[in-house]
């Protein structure tokens, strides 16, 4: 996979502007918007806050991920998992910012749908037909495009995927002449390109500096160049991104100078026109149209309406495949509770988590029903996603660590980029009684998912109890061979957490030995150790009693899907072959006639026990675990395992020492009594 990420091919491009740019790409339909509501147009607003976009596309985008945090790449993979897979090892307090950033991509996914959208169809309102469409009715063209887009994911994008390419393209090309059409309305735009104009809007003008809450809007989408670098590989991310650059400045600078035309005008939206007290200190205020769709030609709205949709479908169909991509890997690295996954076509990478769908889907249609307006959205877009992009720093710089960088270039990138984007969180704090609480909500609620599923494991880790395996072998053995006991199966298969091949979980032991004794011919303890590395598939047999007792250990990547049922019939299938075991059933009758025997999966299912005397976060944790059992997927189907050769155990989770209790015996007299 490594070797295919620096490979360049026009298929490879075409692909690369289909999947990554949606989300930055369609930032031009919003940003101008947001930057310019309720304020005087005047040139240090409009020089200064181009200035600080086409910089922040520079040393956000192009400098940490195009150029630097791309080299991050984990045999080939990207995104805050596949960084945090290379870092772990270091500390332990890597998982934080690898699950707040994971909660904050999958906050990101529910807005930004439901923004680009709302931003697309509003462009009906510039038209003269539709001056005064309601905005319920834009909300209802949104709501049904969202039930439509998120019904199509169950059957994957492989004939639609093919399409995006072409289309982001025409797209790109569309905002490149639309911007190059206005440039001329105002020459003196391209001072924008100076960072002295940034400088001095964050400076000198009156609060220029809670600007950078919308200008950061145009970068929202880098995160998703590094997230895709397995689909379409480094060099077409880097040779795709120049071109995307140079079109989106463009349109930004036509977007621009148009409004330089129009110095002293106030544009705002609806909710800014409704308050007295704005209207008292701009009396000529106007509503905020589409500064995008205002620059286009009358002629060509409608068809710059259906591109815009387009590209907005396009950008909320990659973040939703992104969503899946994200949650998958959080599974194998025990980061999310169990969920089914599908796979609808057979393309590499072509995944679909319904429970994440129809979580993304609620999230996308509670956004537009709550906020209506692609404005008001704004105010809720670009919190979470910051959250991200320091998680992003915090974990590259020591991968940078890893690779023996001088400490001076580490500490460099750390003070430049922590400071940009503690910067932007800052300004974007402002949004926060304005809807920005919304997504800290939501990221919050999905942070707290992956930290509970997490730190549980940990509780759980300190009090499991394991022992040597080689004690119990002559009891286990004797059982094997006493006819008197009823044989329970033919092969009975156990998955074991223990990652030393010497040692076995006590609860195991108790199964086979105390439990209900069951006897079997062939006993087998199946473990699968999830690998650093994406894309492993592997396994190691120890025959520990050969033909009685074997240990088979599963090594696969964070990406590999566990369907431990295949998995294990190939690797039997194997050992058939070689000779290393009989599986011919051992009842006489069936002996004879080279059946095969049967094989009987055992699960062991915890339950919090009422012995427990936890502290009180840990028993928090430890509830809302368990909670989060019970409405995830099994343990038996999240293994891939067949329900029909599966038994499932329950044992009690006692993670704290019973207390002894003060009972007392009493002897009574009997004397008075008559038998």
């Amino acid at each position: 996979m490594a070797k295919h990420i620096n490979k360049v091919s026009a298929a490879g491009l075409i692909i690369a502007l289909g999947i990554i740019y949606g989300d930055i790409g369609t930032s031009p339909l919003y940003v101008l918007n947001a930057i310019i509501n309720g304020r005087v147009i005047s040139e240090d607003l409009i020089l200064g806050s181009l200035s600080c976009i086409i910089w922040t596309l520079t040393l956000q985008t192009t400098v940490k991920y195009v150029i630097l945090t791309l080299k991050a790449d984990n045999k080939g993979e990207g995104g805050i998992f596949s960084l945090y897979a290379l870092v772990r090892r270091q500390k332990k307090w890597f998982v934080f910012p690898a699950i707040i950033g994971g909660a904050s991509l999958l906050a990101d996914g529910m807005i930004t749908p439901p923004i680009s959208v709302t931003s697309a169809i509003e462009g009906l309102k510039i038209i003269p037909q539709f001056h005064s469409i309601p905005q319920s009715t834009i909300v209802a063209i949104v709501v049904g495009i969202l039930i439509m887009l998120f019904f199509l994911q169950q059957f994957g994008t492989g004939i639609i995927g093919k399409l995006f390419g072409p289309l982001m393209f025409l797209w790109f090309i569309m905002l490149a002449v639309l911007g190059m059409l206005h440039i001329s309305d105002d020459i003196g735009i391209f001072k924008a390109l100076s960072p002295h104009y940034a400088i001095k809007l964050l400076t000198v003008y009156p609060k220029g500096f809670w600007i950078l809450g919308a200008v950061f809007l145009c970068t929202t989408g880098a995160e998703a160049l590094y997230s895709d670098l397995g689909h379409v590989g480094r060099s077409n991310i880097r040779i795709t991104w120049v071109f995307v650059k140079v079109c989106l400045i463009l349109n930004y600078l036509g977007q621009g100078a148009w409004l330089l035309t129009r110095k002293g005008n106030v544009y705002a939206n609806s909710d800014l026109l409704a308050k007295p007290e704005f209207m008292l200190h701009h009396p000529g205020a106007t509503e905020l149209k589409s500064v995008f769709y205002s620059i286009m030609p009358e002629s060509f709205i409608y068809i710059g309406i259906v591109i815009a949709t387009s590209a907005a479908i396009i950008a909320s169909q990659a973040l939703i495949s992104g969503s899946f991509t994200l949650v998958s890997e959080a599974l194998r690295l025990n980061l999310w509770p169990k969920m089914k996954i599908n796979y609808p076509t057979e393309e590499k990478g072509q995944l679909f988590i319904p429970g994440i769908n129809t979580l993304l889907f609620i999230g996308c249609l509670g956004i537009t029903l709550y906020f209506q307006s692609s404005s008001n959205m704004e105010a809720a877009y670009g919190m979470a996603i910051t959250l991200c992009m320091i998680s992003t720093s915090i974990l590259f710089a020591n991968y940078l660590v890893g690779r023996r960088v001088q400490s001076f270039w580490i500490y460099l990138y750390l003070a430049v980029y922590l400071a940009i984007e503690i910067s932007f969180l800052i300004a974007n704090l402002e949004k926060f009684p304005h809807g920005g609480f919304v997504t800290l909500i939501v990221g919050g609620a999905l942070f707290a998912v992956m930290y509970v599923w997490f730190r549980s494991r940990k509780i759980k880790n300190r009090y499991v109890e394991f022992v040597r395996l080689e004690h119990y072998l002559p009891m286990i053995q004797e059982l094997s061979n006493d006819k008197s006991v009823p044989k329970y199966a033919t092969h009975l298969v156990y998955m074991t957490s223990a990652n030393n091949p010497k040692e076995i979980e006590h609860k195991i032991i108790y199964s086979i030995l105390n439990k209900k004794p069951k006897r079997a011919d062939i006993y087998w303890f199946v473990h699968v150790d999830v690998l650093d590395d994406p894309y492993t598939c592997e396994y190691v047999v120890d025959h520990i009693i050969p033909n009685d007792i074997i240990r088979v250990e599963f090594r696969l990547g964070f990406r590999v899907e566990q369907k431990i049922n295949l998995m294990f019939r190939k690797v039997v299938e194997d050992l058939v072959n070689n000779k290393e075991v009989n599986i011919t059933s051992r009842y006489e009758s069936l002996e004879r006639n080279n059946v095969v025997g049967d094989f009987q999966f055992i699960v062991m299912e915890k339950y919090l026990s009422n012995d427990n005397e936890l502290p009180f976060l840990e028993q928090v944790i430890m509830r809302l675990y368990f909670w989060l059992k019970e409405i995830s997927l099994s343990e038996e189907r999240g293994f891939g395992l067949d329900p029909s050769f599966v038994t499932v155990e329950k044992f009690p989770l006692i993670i704290s020492p019973t207390p002894s209790i003060p009972l007392k015996r009493v002897f009574t007299d009997n004397s008075d009594f008559d038998y």
